[in-house]
């Protein structure tokens, strides 16, 4: 009788082990999805990765040494969460990243995560080098896309014919709005008042006289020791005016009409007619940014990313909406994004689509983000709440959600595949900051050399 017993008893066994395996374990264990390092799209970890494969995937992206310190910090925190996950991060200087970038798709060595934005994910898009991880955002309950900022996540859609519409082949990795920032001591020492945070309320005449008062050229030889502004951003002044550098649903280049050429006239009498702003030269010897955190430019310009080396200067300082033109009463400025994406020939896609959600939806993830200073929140509710109640600077942060819902403008590139027409634009502009030429007449002379080449590479 022992014997049957045992004999039962082994049966039992065999039985549960059997039906144990045909289960896999939960849904990334079936065997029609592939390996436990693979699961079906958008079932990401959720801590209990004890069961799964290590698996190693790269990462890159570029930035200055602080924006690789954050990023190292919360790819720790990433592996914290995944902890069958490693991540191999390089960090390239912006400037050599596009050539990398290049180099390793023709190799065929794209790492499986990577940073992509504007001409550059409509090219890679298009080409197929992107993964479209619209399936596994369905699935994932980190996405709750009336949560995330619309006017970000449009920036990583594409329909197989343009950026907008369609699928989602990209997460953001930021919306950078591009806030007008000041020098509270210089406005105060000057007895100036400081421009206003609501749109429209400070005007281009506004802000010119402010910024006669704070010019100072102690030596009275045109070599302020200090200046009132400094690289105003030309297309904040066009877009306020009226005016666009092109429409993108006719493929029209406008830089001729008169809308565009009087605010870049504007731009350029700042130093050339007033000389209240670094010319050419001057900006050469000294950038318009070390200028304002050494103290000696009292308006400037700022992205969210700037916050951590700002909060460590010797002086206060606030940000504001950008000028009105006078001729509109418009405010306008641009909103920058760059996205995280996906290759498309990634051996791990559901890690590689875990690490761009940790980075670009999680709330760990994007309160870590905000808290080191890198980025206004993807997270709307977590942007208007904890983010807004920040202790650190600026004082007026709702400015940056103000140019994100409101007058915020995707920079000029953001859906041109090919760029060649707008750098013919940025290589000549010289002409008018050195006044060489009028605006009116360099954009006359310019405009057709700009539509032939938007026509050319854009089609």
């Amino acid at each position: 009788m022992k014997s049957k017993s045992k004999f039962a008893g082994m049966l039992v066994l065999l039985l549960m082990f059997a039906l144990s395996a045909c289960s896999g374990g939960g849904p990334s264990g079936d065997s029609s999805t592939g390996s436990p390092s693979s699961p079906q799209p958008g079932q990401e970890g959720s801590g209990e990765t004890g069961e799964k494969a290590p698996v190693t995937i790269e990462f890159m992206g570029h930035g200055n040494p602080n924006e690789k310190k954050i990023f190292e910090k919360l790819i720790a925190s990433f592996e914290d969460k995944y902890p069958h996950v490693t991540v191999k991060y390089t960090s390239v200087p912006p400037g050599e990243y596009s050539q990398k970038m290049t180099t390793l798709i023709s190799s065929g060595k794209v790492p499986d995560v990577f940073y992509v934005g504007g001409p550059e994910f409509y090219r890679f898009a298009e080409a197929g080098t992107l993964l479209n991880i619209q399936s596994y955002l369905d699935q994932t309950t980190l996405f709750n896309p009336d949560n995330v900022w619309k006017e970000a996540l449009d920036r990583y859609r594409f329909d197989g014919s343009k950026v907008g519409a369609g699928d989602l082949y990209g997460l953001p990795k930021d919306v950078g709005p591009w806030a007008f920032v000041y020098n509270k001591d210089l406005f105060d020492e000057a007895g100036v008042p400081y421009p206003s945070a609501t749109a429209g309320e400070w005007t281009w005449e506004d802000m010119l006289e402010a910024a006669q008062k704070l010019t100072v050229d102690r030596n009275g030889d045109g070599k302020p020791e200090q200046y009132g502004v400094g690289a105003y951003a030309l297309e904040s002044a066009v877009w306020a005016n009226g005016g666009e550098y092109i429409d993108y649903e006719t493929g029209t280049v406008k830089v001729n009409e008169p809308e565009f050429y009087e605010a870049m006239q504007f731009v350029a009498d700042l130093s050339l007619k007033h000389k209240v702003s670094p010319n050419q030269e001057a900006e050469q010897a000294m950038n318009a940014y070390t200028r304002f955190v050494d103290g000696s430019l009292a308006m400037f310009a700022m992205g969210p990313w700037d916050q951590p080396a700002f909060w460590e200067l010797p002086f206060e300082w606030d940000i504001a909406a950008w000028p009105a033109s006078p001729n509109t009463g418009q405010t306008a400025t641009w909103l920058g994004s760059m996205g995280f994406a996906v290759s498309a020939k990634s051996k791990h896609p559901q890690e590689a689509f875990d690490l761009a959600a940790f980075l670009s939806l999680d709330e760990q993830g994007q309160r870590e983000n905000y808290q080191l200073g890198q980025a206004v929140p993807n997270l709307i509710d977590m942007a208007e709440g904890e983010f807004l109640q920040m202790e650190q600077g600026p004082k007026t942060r709702q400015v940056f959600l103000d140019i994100i819902e409101d007058y915020g403008r995707p920079d000029v590139i953001a859906f041109s595949k090919d760029t060649q027409w707008m750098d013919l634009f940025n290589q000549n502009a010289s002409k008018v900051w050195n006044g060489d030429m009028s605006a009116k007449d360099f954009t006359a002379e310019i405009h057709q050399q700009m539509q032939d080449l938007y026509d050319k590479g854009n089609k």
